[in-house]
């Protein structure tokens, strides 16, 4: 368990910015509460934007993505694990492959697929068992888009839904990548640069890119 409780070079959870991020959201009495808190303040107070520059190192870093106020799956799921475990709540990242079915056009073009390739997430240990925690979409992004909200009340799996507030299919669960201790960048990049090699050679352009509704 120690390892979950460490700093890592992406989950750096020893940085000033995460710890006080951390120290200033992880309200409550408890490790269950304080988790909940914190799986808030990351979902809602930091901006998900897919149009990163993936083959820079810094988008799936924690203190990075406090810093840029946004950031993507992986990012913001590195941010929440850092935070947990600034709070002392062991904390990991885990990743999955998930078709989502209601990509925006612009994205799905920018991307040539509608398959995200280590989709992330936050494994907390709580109560004595891990709990899966998805902060990804802030609550203004799912009201415009019409997805709902993922909620986290720390003891059960807070994964993505599979139908939309209309009904339509959503996201789909196609591979379990694992958990890891921290961001597992190399592989990951290397992922993307194969299933995604028109968006991944946009490098810092693809910063150029909005992120809006369908």
């Amino acid at each position: 368990m120690k390892e979950f409780l460490e700093p890592g070079r992406y989950v750096d959870s020893a940085h000033p910015g995460v710890a006080s991020f951390s120290n200033k959201h992880m309200k409550g009495k408890n490790d269950r509460e304080k988790a909940i808190a914190l799986y808030y303040a990351v979902r809602d107070l930091i901006r998900y934007n897919p149009f990163l520059d993936f083959s820079d190192p810094q988008v799936f870093k924690a203190s990075a993505v406090l810093e840029a106020d946004q950031g993507f799956c992986v990012g913001k799921a590195s941010l929440l694990a850092a935070c947990a475990r600034a709070a002392g709540i062991p904390a990991r990242v885990g990743f999955a492959d998930v078709k989502n079915h209601l990509t925006s056009p612009r994205l799905a073009e920018t991307m040539g697929s509608d398959l995200f390739v280590y989709h992330g997430y936050t494994d907390l240990h709580l109560d004595g068992k891990w709990v899966k925690a998805t902060p990804a979409f802030n609550l203004e992004l799912c009201t415009r888009f019409r997805v709902m909200p993922l909620e986290f009340d720390g003891r059960a799996d807070s994964i993505f839904h599979p139908f939309d507030a209309d009904n339509r299919r959503h996201m789909e669960y196609l591979r379990d990548r694992g958990t890891y201790a921290d961001v597992p960048v190399d592989a990951i990049q290397q992922a993307f640069r194969e299933a995604y090699p028109k968006f991944y050679r946009l490098g810092r352009d693809a910063a150029k890119e909005t992120f809006t509704p369908s």
